[in-house]
């Protein structure tokens, strides 16, 4: 019976399929400690205020961002909670940078400049938010939101358990950050990369790379590179194409213009290559346990 549940999980049957270009919109990323239950909607759903849950989640949508719960891997006890460790990483569509801090009051996060994330230097945060401070080390976040998807406790959390031990400090499991069906997925901050298929062993080989600035290069295959989080899919897609095939691993390497049928990448050492990025429907299948199937989606690269 066991097996029969486990292959009729999202992630199994997708397990297959191309990753490319199916990460999560964000052009900046913060996550917010809170230890005990998640609901299906974590932050209104869960010992953080649920008022101030919703005003932070409106508040960083608007500046086109995104708020995560964190908490550390493990037993989530259900306990009284007073301060909670933050991060904020934003820049991402340049040098990205990483702050971080304990929020003593986690109303102290409506004072962050929320428009200002999205700018090449942190300073606006620092200025608004002097509690925070430059991370030394990057963090991974593994989605192990199971009241959204059971593919991502279930994967998710064994594989932030099994690092946390190695990097204390630099794992958290986190609230729901899209697509369950590639589980364990796995959030690299400050470079807003996104995995997808993560086991200890590659997640932390990209902790090592993204010290560094880089991405790893066992990240850069169909299997597990979902993109960066600040371009579109059919960008993410373009470039995800030209990292696999030139194996490139830094993470400001590349610009990127154009439509789907007319994509330029562009290394910062003067090489182009002219794409086309296409999403192409493939069979039924469900996008999250207990959803209808419906098409699948993945996206097709060639050169133009």
């Amino acid at each position: 019976m066991q097996n029969s549940q486990e292959s009729a999980r999202c992630s199994a049957l997708w397990d297959e399929l191309s990753a490319w270009g199916s990460a999560t919109r964000a052009s900046f990323w913060v996550a917010i400690e809170q230890p005990g239950p998640w609901g299906r909607d974590a932050l209104t759903e869960s010992h953080l205020d649920a008022e101030l849950g919703g005003r932070l989640a409106a508040a960083s949508a608007e500046a086109g961002g995104r708020v995560l719960l964190i908490r550390a891997p493990g037993h989530h006890a259900d306990a009284s909670f007073q301060s909670r460790r933050v991060f904020v990483a934003g820049g991402l569509s340049g040098r990205p940078w990483l702050l971080t801090g304990v929020a003593l009051d986690p109303a102290a996060l409506e004072d962050l400049p929320w428009a200002d994330l999205t700018g090449a230097s942190p300073d606006a945060a620092l200025a608004a938010c002097p509690w925070l401070q430059p991370a030394e080390a990057p963090v991974l976040l593994v989605c192990a939101n199971s009241k959204r998807d059971v593919c991502c406790a279930l994967k998710g959390r064994p594989v932030a358990l099994a690092l946390s031990a190695q990097r204390p400090g630099q794992v958290w499991e986190c609230s729901h950050t899209g697509g369950h069906r590639f589980a364990p997925t796995g959030l690299v901050l400050p470079l807003g990369q996104m995995l997808a298929r993560l086991d200890a062993d590659l997640a932390g080989h990209a902790l090592d790379a993204a010290a560094s600035g880089a991405f790893a290069i066992g990240t850069l295959s169909e299997r597990h590179d979902r993109g960066v989080s600040h371009l579109p899919p059919h960008h993410q897609a373009a470039v995800s194409w030209v990292r696999a095939h030139e194996g490139e691993t830094a993470a400001d390497a590349f610009t990127v213009a154009g439509e789907a049928d007319a994509i330029t990448v562009q290394h910062v050492d003067g090489r182009t290559w002219a794409l086309a990025a296409h999403k192409v429907e493939g069979e039924a299948l469900p996008e999250s346990c207990g959803k209808a199937a419906k098409p699948s989606a993945t996206w097709t690269v060639t050169r133009s």
